[in-house]
């Protein structure tokens, strides 16, 4: 009889490649995993003397007692929009700070941000669509639009944000191409990189050219908490809500990641409620996270104001030192400006933890990345921070978020060498 089964004996297994089975167009594996150097100027990390420690451990212990029970159940056996007090809290503080009334059942708990991302993308784009964002953005929007057969177009941003004669210029265009965008995406308080805040007026400019096109609008706010210039003005949503006749033309989104701890990976959605419900159908992972939930409820109810309000002046006096940073060593008298053929100029953001820097014409700043590296230092590449790579090309977004003072001046010096002698 011919042997049908697997081979016997000590024949030696044939090698056998799992990656040739896996599907094509899957993005390059992830390196192995490495330290974070001294000179971390990437990614969104915040302050850690910041993170309110005592007060998540107190928070921790008191709903562990309530609810520790409930965990036996998926969402602790209540709404999968999320822990209600949570919700609660959420919709409270942004009646209270962001001028938006806004009730629990609009609210839907996600995984940080990024999943708000892609609910959002899932639910609204196919294969060859068109997103409107700011030439400057978010890079994680840019490459989650890309890994849905999307792209992204750039409409030019000033100091208050979109500029509203380009927003309706481009979305003639598109309309004319045949290829009107599914929804803007925009980062209209403390901007990522550029941490400008839209001022009301504008805001209301951008509402009425979106609505007039029928194109809806993503509003991103994970950094909003933490302006620290000026009043907060409405959210796009609040202001849509108060004028629309029928459904809002705005989903928003915010995160706790920012004002109390990225690693916590909370965020929250807020909508209308068939929309929540429509993307609440599309979130299939059982859940975000209970305890973080439950800790933040408990935690923000009686200290989020008084945390957030610290966390500003802190993160205000690193950008100032950031700022003194970059002007001295890649300002106009420096050795960088001499090899550059100018200065480097710097933001003055409103708030949030980055600045965005723009180099001298000609200047390529990927090309600084492997010898930084080779120094401890990481920054973002502006490239990667920008709808077209060519124009962010001489672009840098560098945070100050988790840094000392100390560590800023002497990271900044650091890279300026590394600028000036490449």
């Amino acid at each position: 009889m011919p042997q049908t089964g697997p081979p016997h004996g000590n024949a030696s297994a044939s090698a056998f490649d799992m990656a040739a089975k896996m599907a094509e167009g899957l993005p390059q594996p992830a390196g192995a995993w490495t330290p974070i150097p001294r000179f971390s100027f990437v990614g969104g990390n915040n302050d850690s003397p910041s993170v309110p420690v005592g007060g998540l451990t107190e928070a921790a212990m008191s709903v562990l007692t309530k609810h520790g029970s409930e965990l036996a159940t998926y969402n602790l056996g209540g709404n999968p929009q999320g822990f209600e007090g949570l919700r609660e809290f959420v919709a409270g503080s942004l009646d209270a700070n962001a001028h938006m009334p806004t009730s629990s059942e609009q609210v839907l708990v996600v995984s940080g941000s990024l999943q708000a991302l892609d609910l959002v993308n899932a639910a609204f784009l196919r294969p060859g669509d068109v997103v409107v964002a700011e030439e400057a953005t978010y890079g994680g929007m840019i490459s989650k639009v890309a890994r849905r057969g999307a792209r992204c177009v750039g409409v030019e941003l000033d100091d208050d944000g979109i500029v509203p004669e380009r927003l309706a210029g481009l979305l003639d265009e598109l309309a004319a191409a045949g290829t009107p965008p599914r929804f803007i995406y925009t980062i209209p308080t403390v901007q990522n990189p550029t941490g400008s805040v839209m001022p009301i007026e504008r805001r209301r400019e951008i509402l009425a050219i979106a609505r007039h096109f029928g194109v809806p609008i993503f509003e991103d706010e994970c950094y909003s908490d933490l302006q620290w210039t000026g009043e907060r003005p409405p959210t796009l949503r609040a202001l849509d809500c108060a004028e629309a006749e029928g459904q809002s033309a705005v989903i928003y989104c915010g995160s706790f990641s920012k004002s109390i701890a990225p690693a916590l990976r909370v965020g929250y959605i807020v909508g209308d409620v068939p929309i929540v419900r429509q993307l609440m159908a599309l979130k299939d992972d059982a859940g975000t996270g209970a305890i973080e939930q439950l800790v933040l409820a408990e935690y923000a109810a009686a200290h989020f104001d008084d945390h957030v309000a610290q966390l500003r002046e802190t993160l205000r006096e690193k950008c100032a030192v950031m700022r003194h940073a970059v002007n001295t060593h890649m300002g106009a008298l420096s050795q960088v400006a001499i090899k550059l053929g100018g200065p480097v100029q710097v933001t003055d953001p409103k708030g949030g933890i980055f600045v965005w820097l723009t180099f001298p014409a000609g200047t390529d700043t990927s090309s600084y990345l492997a010898p930084a590296a080779k120094r401890g230092i990481q920054f973002n590449e502006g490239a990667a921070w920008s709808v077209e790579p060519a124009w962010g090309a001489r672009r840098m977004r560098l945070c100050f978020g988790s840094l000392s003072h100390d560590d800023i001046q002497e990271g900044v010096a650091a890279l300026a060498q590394v600028i000036a002698t490449t």
